[in-house]
């Protein structure tokens, strides 16, 4: 009997256990069939429209610094991007939830086509999630930072991974537009802006005052039985 209760203990808790509940992630598979559904419109079914969702640099429409951080130039660019995506977005999702995510992900993939746009020449031909994915690496690096000697040498080993990889994938992408100057420039440009706007939109975020929930709770009025 002993051992039957410590079995039991092990598979059930202890009673009175209260674990936390798991949230429930469905955004970031949402941005992954989006980015799907457009790569399989644009380069199988070759809709005329879905190139105006690019973002050309010439005289670029508002919506294209949106739009072009779901369209990819071959399937090793879009798959790239997707594993990383998955994982960060995942991460980025259970810490602060689906809007945080959808916000971090056009917040960050926006903010870098904007540094693209204002620095590389005009003929250049702007997409992927490449910002994006840069931008939700150093959000889930902030919201689970830790001095933990073991957190920080899984992010070196992760982050070097992810730069490598993510970076050969776009530079994949050059022969797409024929464009006349290297594209890991303009690579560079995207991911490190791209990075830094999630750090500036986790550095703002954490200065909007929020009152914790336990003085909300203790200041609501209780009603007796």
């Amino acid at each position: 009997m002993f051992f039957l209760d410590i079995i039991s203990d092990l598979e059930l808790g202890k009673p009175g256990d209260r674990r936390k509940p798991e949230k429930r992630v469905n955004g970031v598979f949402w941005i992954i069939l989006l980015n799907l559904g457009i790569y399989v419109a644009d380069h199988l079914f070759k809709f005329q429209g879905i190139q105006s969702l690019y973002l050309y640099h010439n005289w670029p429409a508002w919506y294209q610094f949106i739009t072009s951080t779901f369209c990819h130039a071959n399937w090793k660019h879009l798959s790239s991007n997707l594993f990383f995506l998955y994982i960060f977005g995942k991460l980025v999702e259970e810490e602060e939830g689906s809007f945080a995510l959808w916000l971090s992900y056009i917040f960050t993939g926006a903010g870098a086509n904007i540094v693209s746009w204002l620095v590389l020449p005009r003929n250049a031909v702007s997409v992927g999630a490449s910002g994006a994915v840069f931008g939700l690496f150093a959000i889930s690096v902030l919201v689970k930072m830790s001095w933990d000697w073991r957190k920080i040498l899984e992010v070196l080993i992760l982050g070097q991974f992810v730069i490598d990889k993510v970076m050969e994938a776009a530079q994949a992408s050059t022969g797409l537009f024929g464009l006349s100057y290297p594209l890991q420039n303009v690579n560079h440009i995207a991911h490190l802006s791209g990075a830094l706007i999630g750090v500036l939109l986790v550095w703002l975020l954490s200065k909007t005052p929020s009152e914790p929930l336990d003085n909300e709770i203790s200041s609501s009025p209780r009603k007796r039985s």
